[in-house]
């Protein structure tokens, strides 16, 4: 999945001689706290409701604002592991996505990234999840593969979070089959450590869907 295949077709990008209340209004109605100042297709900056509270001037324009953050963009064949990583570094609401003349071609919401990463991440599929903590040296995940598939199960998603100061990393899988024990066995006689594991339907998806909104959460804090 790449930036372009996202992007919002209602959420509109503002002009330099707007004049700032209605790129607020524009944010409210949308749910974001940025938008692209763009002219002619060229691409200026972000605005924030932030800049515009500070100047604290409702008949301001646009361009007598100054805009806090350094102008972030995406280019349209990116892919959207590289905007979640924008996302995170500037705490976006909004992403804006360029060609490769760096012509404006429109924005990505944080809200349709989440949904996106949901899907990358099999929320909607039924199946369990299995959690390990492997030491960083010992992660093979072609061995990881191989215990799973030889239990007729089949991997839908997998990520890796590094656990901090220290050697070793939290390996999360979803699986295409809820009844996940004779995985769990297997990787058990090859001494792995299961750290935590979802069986019922309901809990996973919930546990998946609570955390990934904590995610998006924390980016737009």
């Amino acid at each position: 999945m790449i930036a372009s295949e996202l992007l919002s077709e209602v959420v509109p990008s503002v002009h330099k001689n707007d004049l700032a209340t209605e790129a607020l209004n524009w944010m409210d109605v949308f749910k974001v706290s940025h938008l692209p100042v763009v002219e002619d297709k060229e691409y200026l900056g972000l605005i924030s409701d932030a800049d515009i509270y500070d100047l604290n001037n409702p008949k301001a324009f646009i361009l007598d604002h100054q805009l806090s953050l350094p102008r972030p963009f995406i280019k349209e064949n990116q892919h959207i592991f590289e905007v979640v990583e924008l996302v995170s570094k500037h705490k976006l609401t909004v992403i804006p996505i360029l060609d490769e003349n760096e012509a404006y071609l429109g924005l990505i919401t944080v809200n349709d990234l989440a949904q996106e990463i949901s899907h990358l991440l099999s929320v909607e599929n039924p199946g369990g999840i299995i959690v390990l903590e492997v030491k960083t040296n010992d992660y093979s995940l072609s061995e990881i593969a191989q215990i799973i598939e030889s239990n007729d199960t089949k991997i839908l998603s997998l990520y890796v979070k590094t656990i901090k100061t220290t050697d070793k990393i939290n390996v999360t899988i979803k699986v295409n089959h809820t009844d996940i024990s004779a995985v769990i066995q297997t990787f058990e006689r090859y001494n792995y450590k299961i750290k935590d594991t979802f069986s019922d339907n309901n809990k996973m998806d919930s546990t998946l869907k609570d955390r990934l909104d904590s995610f998006f959460n924390y980016l737009n804090v």
